[in-house]
Order: C-alpha cells, then structure tokens, then sequence
C-alpha cells in the first residue's frame, strides 16, 4: 500500500471519529466569535473621536503652585490641565492612582464641587452627543463582567442614562478619553461571547481545567482542518460527489486553511494565557513633588504661548526627579502613521527653546475622522492628539535642555529599575498596533525595549509619567500570531469595517458548510453504521481510498 494511499486511509477515519466533538466544537466557538464581530459592527458608537476642543490661556490666571499650596497638596500622582466646557482648561489633580480627581478653575484657583463626576459626564456627552438624563453615576475601582480588564483603564466613571437601551459610558478622566460603551444588545452579546467564547462563568480554582477541556475541543478543530486537509490532497476526485458530501468537500478547499488559522492561534493564545495570565499593566508615575514647583508658569504664560498654539501644561517629573512644567504644543493638523524617532527638530525662535524632541510633527497628518467609519478607523488606528513638547523647570522656569526622548528614558528606568546601557531601542508610537493594543485609548507614547535583565518593551506617557503598558519579550510572538492569524489584521488594507465583514463571512461559511453538513454527515453515518454494522462501515472506508 502506498504512502499516498496509507495517508488518505488514516487521515479519513481520524477524520470522521472527530466529526462530532468537532463539529460541536466549531458551532461553539464559530457562533461565539460571530458575536464578538457582531458587537464591532453593531454596538454603540461614539459620535465624536476626538477630545473636547480646548484653549491653554494662562495669562493672568492664579499660579497652580499659590493653589496647590493653599490645599495642602505638596505631592500629587499627576497635575495638568483638561478641557473643560466653555473651550478652557481646568487644572486636573491626581492625589492618588484609584481616587477622584480633582479640578481647580485656572482664574481664581477655586474647586469645582464633584469636579470629576461633572468632568466625565461633561466628556461623555461630548463623546455620545446625548443629553439624555443620567439615572446612576459612580465611580468603578474595579474590573467586571460588564466592564472586564480588557480595557485596560482604572479608575473609570460608570454613566447610566435614561432609556429603555441600557446606554451606559465608561469614562476614563485622566486620558479624557470614553473607555467602553455599552447598551442591553452589546451586554447581551458580551455575555454570550464570555460564556462560550472564554468561558469565564469557570470558577478561578478550576482554570486548569477549562484551559484543558478548552484545548482539546479547539484541538479537535485543529485536528479536523488538518485531517480535512490531507484528505483534500491525497484523494482526487474526478467529479463532484453529489450531496451534503460534494458540498463539504468543495468548501473544505476555501476553508481549510481558515479553520486551521482560527484553531492554532487559538490554542497558542489560551497556552499564553494560562502560563502568563494577562493583567492591566498600567501604573501611575510616583508622586510629583509639586510642593518645590514655585516658578509661576503663567507671568511668563505671554512669552512662552508667542506664536505657539498649546494644547496642554502639566506638572511632571523630570530625570533627576525635579519638577517640570510639559507644554504640549498643538499639531498644525491631526496625525497619524506609524512608530517613529525623528530626534531633535529645529529650535525654537523664543523663550530658548533649542534641542527639544519634535518628532510628532513629522507624522504623517490625517483628515480628523468624522463620520461612523472613520471613527471605527481611527480607533484602531490611532490619531495623534498633541505635537511636540517644551519642557521649563518648575522651580526656577529655565528651559530643560532635554526633551521627551530623554523623559522617556527616565520614565522607564524608574519602572524597571534598569541602567539606560540596557535599553536597546526608543521610539515614539503614533499608531495603535499589535503590541500596543488600542484598548490602551493613549497616544502618543514613547517605546523604550530592553534587553537583559528586563527582556521587556515598556510603553510610557511623558504627559503624566505613567507606564501604559508593558510586554515581555516571550509575549510579542504571541501577540503578532493572534492580531494577525486570529483577528485577521493582515487584512487592514481593506480597513476595519470590510476586515470583520470578511472574517464574519468565512465564519458563517465555517459553520454551515464544514459544522453543520458535517455533523449532518455524522449523524447518517452513525444511523447507517447501527443499522448495517461496522463492517460495510470499513468496506466504504476502502472504497472511499480507492476512488
């Protein structure tokens, strides 16, 4: 007996003793994946994507030091300013990394009452264009089933609104950014997806074993792709077999290697989960010793705005752990693009603004997203929000000479502890990819990778020294395989919205042409078998070789 023919025999009958855990499986995880496409393409969107317009005016305004003083705030996690309604800025103070904010009006150095409850609804009706009534609002600490840790952002303000839809906004302050948004049908598909998806309704003492039962399921896919596969190959047909037969056949062909792609990389990502369960990597920077920032930024605020259009100010720590003033400067036009380090740009003409890192205003400018798709697009994609930066010290107002490239060094070496020999690589991300997910909702932001002993790429936000995230050097393989073989991004020429057409496509076709004609197959044959018995059962298993 040939090899060809030896194959064909084994690859048939492995094939068919899988069709029922595998075709059982494939509706499974093929119905569950579609709700995910499902909440892409359906669920609630945002109506803007940028944040709220803003203008840093700070001439004559209260210092924030006389203000930070008069409240006793002599250190804060984080101090800058965020839109507010009206077009201004208030002064956005963060005591601690899992509390309420607080705001601080510009003029006159007062707080605005519930200041963080009112910042977020302010910025999810900016986001939602609602003016819907609130019926609940508070303060998540927490990662749950409605709000999982998928999102990556603590703490967030849960907004219910009125309505028989369930509208709900998750409204992450700090980032002035809307986290997730949820109405009853995206609820609904979201539970349907973690219960049969991830199945997350196992007990956490009984991981093992859902990673197990999981693994052999999604293996018996696997296993029925590959098999399928062989067969494809080593038995040639002359004509199509007529029947539920012909037709599973036939799209075995174009779905082979679909079923194979979603099977493998699936099995890769629970493997990966399991041995490294992901966790939110974010942290805040220490707390910035806002108490030696005496220099008011605002008498010199006419200077330092000449001929600039800026888009924020914060306090910050600089390098060698003294205060900074960050004035981010505005783009001429929205950006996008990819990962770049363009080093230092032309200095500036006034206020000695030499040697800063301009990078961002090399990236490639975009047209602001507009409409449904274009902000489904840009999402994903990531739009740059803010331009270069210039940095003064905060206690005696003298220009830095170092820029964000070097905040970015710093940043990450408070983090891990590690000597800048170490660090083999830093760049600035503008754009969204499959190390550093969009569920981060933060751009831009510097890289900086490691090697020995961190072994780790870090992602940090000079705006506010925070670590957004952090991927170990054994996660990135991963990472790529799953963005690209299981969520099919090789497909981001097409753009977002055709890509989960596509993939919903192939995993209906997956369902009905390889699930359901193949448990209907199944099934005749296990009737056939009970009624003839085993051995026409193997007699047509030669035949079928032999054809």
């Amino acid at each position: 007996m040939s090899v060809k023919t030896k194959t064909a025999r084994w690859s048939y009958s492995k094939h068919q003793w899988l069709g029922l855990i595998g075709g059982i499986s494939l509706l499974v995880w093929g119905l569950s994946g579609l709700t995910h496409i499902a909440m892409v393409l359906f669920g609630p969107q945002q109506a803007q994507f940028m944040p709220p317009a803003a203008s840093v005016a700070l001439e004559g305004a209260r210092p924030i030091a006389e203000t930070l003083a008069k409240e006793g705030i002599a250190e804060a996690a984080a101090v800058k300013t965020v839109p507010a309604p009206g077009g201004g800025v208030l002064w956005q103070v963060t005591p601690a990394a899992d509390g309420a904010r607080r705001y601080f009006r510009p003029a006159d150095g007062s707080e605005v009452t519930g200041g963080d409850r009112a910042q977020a609804e302010f910025l999810a009706r900016h986001y939602l264009a609602t003016d819907r009534a609130i019926s609940s609002a508070k303060l998540q600490t927490e990662f749950d089933a409605d709000y999982p840790w998928v999102n990556r952002l603590l703490p967030v303000w849960k907004l219910e609104f009125a309505g028989e839809d369930g509208l709900t906004a998750y409204v992450h302050t700090e980032t002035s950014s809307l986290a997730a948004v949820n109405n009853t049908t995206k609820t609904r598909l979201q539970s349907v997806f973690r219960a049969l998806h991830t199945w997350e309704w196992v007990p956490p003492g009984m991981d093992w074993l859902r990673v197990v039962v999981i693994a052999l399921m999604v293996g018996s896919l696997l296993a029925l792709g590959l098999t399928g596969a062989a067969m494809l190959v080593t038995v040639r047909r002359k004509k199509r077999l007529p029947g539920a037969r012909g037709w599973h056949r036939m799209a075995g062909y174009a779905l082979a290697l679909p079923l194979v792609m979603f099977s493998a990389s699936g099995i890769y990502h629970l493997i990966q989960s399991a041995l490294v369960p992901p966790v939110s990597q974010l942290k805040m920077g220490r707390p910035v010793n806002v108490a030696s920032g005496k220099w008011p930024v605002e008498a010199d605020w006419a200077l330092i705005a000449k001929g600039r259009d800026i888009a924020s100010v914060a306090l910050v720590e600089g390098g060698e752990g003294q205060p900074l003033y960050r004035i981010g400067l505005a783009p001429k036009a929205p950006m996008g693009g990819g990962e770049h380090d363009h080093g230092p740009a032309k200095a500036a003409a006034d206020h000695g603004m030499a040697g800063h890192d301009h990078a961002a205003m090399m990236a490639a400018q975009a047209k602001t997203p507009s409409t449904d798709a274009e902000i489904r697009e840009a999402r994903f994609a990531g739009i740059k929000p803010d331009g270069p930066a210039i940095y003064l010290d905060a206690a005696t107002g003298a220009v830095e000479a170092s820029g964000d490239k070097d905040l970015a060094r710093a940043i990450a070496r408070r983090f891990t502890g590690a000597p800048d020999s170490a660090v083999t690589g830093v760049e600035l991300v503008t754009r969204f990819s499959h190390e550093y997910d969009f569920r981060n909702k933060r751009l831009p932001v510097w890289r900086v990778d490691y090697a020995e002993p961190v072994k780790a790429s870090l992602f940090v936000d000079t705006g506010t020294g925070v670590l957004v995230d952090r991927v170990a050097d054994h996660e990135k393989p991963e990472r790529l395989v799953f963005s690209f073989i299981h969520k099919w991004n090789f497909l981001f020429p097409v753009g977002r919205l055709a890509q989960n057409v596509l993939v919903g496509a192939f995993a209906i076709a997956l369902i009905g042409f390889m699930a359901v004609l193949g448990l209907r197959m199944d099934l005749v044959r296990r009737l056939r078998a009970s009624r003839n018995g085993l051995k026409r059962e193997e007699q047509s298993a030669t035949a079928f070789t032999h054809e």
